[in-house]
């Protein structure tokens, strides 16, 4: 077949997203459907699900990708309309040997794209990266195979739940608020909290498109008032926030605080290691110190890695990990589940761990070290500025400096660490800084962006 090439900005390291109609159009779903296709039938497979969120470009998208499969003689298994990890849970659940997403995430409404996983019998994890690269490749040499496969429906829902479910029991019933922003996990949390025991209260669970209540990003404190107003009004015990294909979380105590991904895996390590004794726990070179030294105190091996949910499961994998998280409310579950990045499974989690303890999240948030740090600080640099501006920068720092250089530069300091790395996804740097008190922290900050200047690079204030 002739070849076609694929807009390059749409190839990102972890999936393909653009601006439906503009840089993502239904023939590109057409071809990455047919190019998906032909590299799982090289791998020896031949069968696919697909599941797809509630954006309004999402059913072109999905029918087309889906035709595209079929034309690489690949059986197209349609799972349905839910999560992400509704689409991971069926590729285990069925038994398929990989799987598609059509998800736009949390990006905004205009947004979508294609989030991909290879089954058990292709070797089970992510396919990113140089996967989506060479994908790519082939679609413009037009090194696609040709086929007929059929299309199924093989609903995913029930099966989901029902063992989302498995997790939930505890002695004591719990008040909670989940707020879906309108995003894929809507109609889950609305069958999860028909069946849960306590006071169960779901906020904006139709899914919508349009975002039209906050954006569905639970990284962002903003799109949390909503959730905190909720749980105050209902003096609930926590809130739940999920992202808009229902991967991430977010969470705040009964008190409306916001519990940060490195706080609740500070809650999750204990846990797992009270039953796995010296096990390792993975976390990304964003989160906090505090992490890594609870980590350690409760028994257990802290492990840094790079950014990015693909990378982070591939580690889990290499290491036999049973947990892992990201700041970016990514948390992963190998012990007991599958091993990908669930929101909804996580808060079930969660929920369990707080009616099997006497503590109540209000005092697991009280009783953390809350060292003084910027949030995640992103600025604008060229992509062929980003390796050369973080060498310049390392090549300033003292020859006894402490760095860890698993992704970009994370330098100890006293009292305090920075990080400078690299976003995978745009034209951007990252900068995070973290240390005891006010005063240390500007110190820090201070540092870093004085040799940021002399590369030519603003540090943003935040």
């Amino acid at each position: 077949m002739a070849g076609y090439v694929l807009t390059p900005s749409i190839l990102r390291e972890y999936d393909i997203r653009g601006v439906a109609g503009d840089t993502l159009r239904v023939e590109d779903a057409r071809v990455i459907g047919q190019a998906f296709g032909t590299v799982v039938r090289d791998r020896g497979g031949s069968s696919v699900c697909v599941g797809w969120d509630g954006r309004l470009s999402t059913p072109d998208l999905r029918d087309a990708l889906a035709d595209g499969l079929r034309a690489a003689g690949v059986d197209v298994w349609r799972v349905g309309l839910g999560p992400t990890p509704m689409l991971y849970f069926s590729v285990h659940h069925f038994g398929a040997d990989a799987g598609i997403m059509v998800t736009g995430s949390h990006n905004p409404p205009p947004d979508n794209g294609f989030k991909f996983v290879m089954g058990k019998a292709l070797g089970g994890g992510s396919f990113f990266g140089d996967d989506i690269k060479a994908m790519a490749v082939r679609a413009a040499a037009g090194d696609l195979l040709q086929g007929q496969g059929a299309s199924e429906e093989r609903p995913a829902f029930d099966a989901y739940v029902d063992r989302l479910l498995e997790e939930f029991s505890g002695d004591r019933d719990l008040s909670v608020v989940w707020d879906c922003g309108n995003g894929a996990a809507g109609e889950v949390v609305a069958a999860l909290t028909r069946r849960m025991a306590g006071n169960q209260e779901g906020l904006f669970t139709e899914i919508d498109g349009t975002f039209p209540n906050h954006h569905p990003d639970p990284t962002v404190a903003a799109n949390l008032r909503d959730l905190q107003q909720a749980v105050s009004a209902a003096s609930a015990d926590l809130g739940v926030a999920l992202d808009g294909d229902g991967d991430r979380i977010g969470v705040v105590d009964g008190d409306g605080n916001i519990l940060w991904a490195d706080q609740l895996m500070v809650l999750f390590a204990r846990d797992l290691l009270s039953r796995s004794p010296g096990a390792p726990v993975i976390a990304d070179v964003k989160a906090s110190q505090v992490l890594f030294d609870e980590i350690a105190a409760a028994g257990g091996q802290p492990v840094m890695y790079k950014t990015g949910h693909s990378l982070i499961k591939s580690r889990m994998k290499e290491m036999n990990a049973g947990l892992a998280g990201e700041m970016s409310g990514h948390i992963f579950f190998a012990d007991r589940y599958y091993g990908f990045d669930d929101g909804l499974y996580a808060a079930l989690r969660l929920m369990r761990i707080l009616t099997e303890q006497p503590m109540a999240l209000t005092a697991f948030y009280a009783a953390l070290p809350k060292p003084c740090n910027t949030p995640e600080l992103r600025f604008p640099c060229a992509d062929d500025r980003k390796a050369p501006v973080i060498a310049e920068v390392r090549s300033r720092l003292p020859a006894d400096a402490v760095i860890n250089e698993i992704d970009g530069l994370r330098v100890s300091t006293d009292g305090g660490w920075w990080l400078l790395r690299a976003s995978n996804t745009q034209s951007m740097l990252v900068a995070r800084c973290e240390a005891q008190d006010e005063a240390a922290l500007a110190k820090i900050r201070g540092e870093l962006g004085a040799s940021l200047a002399l590369s030519g690079i603003q540090l943003p204030d935040g």
